[in-house]
Parts: C-alpha cells; sequence; structure tokens
C-alpha cells in the first residue's frame, strides 16, 4: 500500500518542475459528465517496473554523450466538466521513482510494437489522423492513438471502445489533437509525444492504480496551481485551455504548435495553412 502524502502549507515543488498556474481563463467546453465513470482511486501497492510516461523526461540525468533519439509517443488528457469546474484525470509519479517523483502528468508512455496491430471498432476523424500524420506514416498515426488509450486502461483502468477478453478494441473517434512535444538533445530520456484529447463520457471503467501512477484521479484545473507539475506539462496545461476557450467549430483552424529544445513554441507547418510565429494566447 503506498503511504498517502501529508497535505503541505503551501506549493509543493521537486527539482525541475513548479506549481501550474494558468494565464488563462477556464472555458466551459460541454455540461456532460462522465456518468459511466466510478471515480474510485485503489492507491499502487509497488514502484513501477519501468518508467516511459513523458512527463518524466523534462529533468534528470547527466546529459548524454550522444543525443538519445526520442521514442514516439503518445499522452491522453481526459477531461469533463464537474461540479468543480473542468477536470482532468491527472496522477502522480510514483515517490519512489528516479526522476521527478510526485510530479502530476497524463496518462502516457512509448509506442509499444503491438500497437501497430490495434483493431478499432472506429477511425480517427479526419481531422486528427491528418494532424498526427505531420509527424508519421498513417500505420504511426494509429499506433499512437492506440498507445494513448492503452496507456490510459493500463495506468488508470478506464477503457475508450470496449474489451474483448484482455484485449483493447480502441474507439478513435472521440480523440482529437492537441499538439506534440520533443524532449531535448541533453536529456538522457527522450520522447517525442504527442498530446491527444478525449472526453471522459466516452471512457468507462472504474479508475485504478497500477503501479506507475500514484493518487490518480480528476483534478480540477483551479487546484493545478499548487500542484506540482513538469513545465512542459505546464506548457500542454496551457495549449489545453486555449483550445478550451475555442468554439469547437474553430478548432481545426487554429494556429497548430510543437515544442522542441528548451521549451520554444514552434508553428506547426499544416497542409493548406500559414505558419505564423505563436503568441502566448494562442
Amino acid at each position: 500500500m503506498a503511504r498517502r502524502r501529508k497535505a503541505a502549507a503551501g506549493p509543493r515543488t521537486w527539482p525541475g518542475s513548479f506549481p501550474y498556474r494558468s494565464g488563462r481563463g477556464s472555458g466551459h467546453g460541454s455540461d456532460r459528465v462522465a456518468s459511466r465513470l466510478t471515480d474510485h482511486v485503489k492507491q499502487p501497492a509497488a514502484a513501477p517496473t519501468q518508467d516511459d510516461n513523458p512527463g518524466g523526461a523534462d529533468q534528470g540525468g547527466r546529459p548524454p554523450r550522444r543525443a538519445v533519439r526520442p521514442k514516439d509517443a503518445a499522452s491522453l488528457i481526459l477531461w469533463k466538466d464537474g461540479p468543480r469546474g473542468i477536470e482532468i484525470l491527472m496522477g502522480r509519479r510514483h515517490h519512489n521513482l528516479r526522476f521527478m517523483p510526485g510530479v502530476l502528468v497524463f496518462p502516457g508512455g512509448r509506442v509499444d510494437h503491438d500497437d501497430h496491430r490495434a483493431q478499432p471498432i472506429s477511425a480517427l476523424s479526419a481531422e486528427t489522423r491528418r494532424l498526427l500524420e505531420i509527424s508519421g506514416t498513417p500505420a504511426r498515426a494509429r499506433a499512437l492513438a492506440y498507445c494513448a488509450l492503452r496507456e490510459l486502461h493500463e495506468e488508470a483502468g478506464l477503457v475508450v471502445g470496449r474489451m474483448e477478453g484482455e484485449t483493447l478494441r480502441p474507439d478513435f473517434a472521440p480523440l482529437s489533437y492537441l499538439t506534440r512535444a520533443i524532449t531535448p538533445a541533453d536529456r538522457p530520456m527522450r520522447f517525442h509525444a504527442r498530446f491527444l484529447i478525449a472526453e471522459a463520457r466516452h471512457a468507462t471503467g472504474e479508475i485504478r492504480g497500477s503501479g506507475e501512477l500514484e493518487e490518480i484521479r480528476f483534478f480540477a484545473l483551479t487546484e493545478l496551481h499548487a500542484q506540482p507539475v513538469a513545465k512542459i506539462t505546464a506548457m500542454i496545461l496551457e495549449e489545453f485551455e486555449a483550445w478550451l476557450a475555442t468554439p469547437a467549430a474553430e478548432r481545426v483552424h487554429r494556429q497548430f504548435i510543437r515544442i522542441q529544445g528548451r521549451d520554444s513554441r514552434l508553428p506547426e507547418k499544416t497542409p493548406g495553412s500559414r505558419a505564423k510565429s505563436p503568441g502566448r494566447g494562442v
């Protein structure tokens, strides 16, 4: 049984992380609540055997002699409009992990070979597929989508799609694309992570930990200001809030960005769009 952390008198921080402070309003994009979820958290009993969540690559370790090639990865931002406003499913990195223990991250991990063999029950939307294919083949785009939903199931016990025995048949239709991020070259652990979005009403199951994340639950955006998050996670949260505040019909016309190097927000060159330098209000 993982020990619970005592509440601190103020914002808690770990090296390389800081409390998330939003500079934008938290607009409500939907009044639907995820009624099929059971928000009952079972604490993990042991430290994870592997550490492949993109949120843990922001800090730690000696710079490698040679740049490490980034591993393809995906994370899911599962959100709902709940009693406390907009809430996002996040988990706390295990306190025994070497890099960034206790920091909040989204469910996610690196792409596995078997992710290419997924049998979805619905296809990706044309827009989500188009944006994923900016940095990969059609097959890689499907593998990334499956990776995000597989990690949600493995780390949080939730299913977007249906289970057939021990096999996840993913539902790709609810997924939207937010952004991607590439870990700087001087990190010993690097990811090329794509961040996808889905409303929690599309998920079923009981929230439970697997050992990879502690205290996995829905966090209100209003409480994240006092929670420790990596810098990259804070930037992703800002992009999500901007996405949320944009009318649904206009989201496909937003200037998409990628986060690369030392926290650089670079305009994404999408087919038929004019890349421009993204401001903080994008």
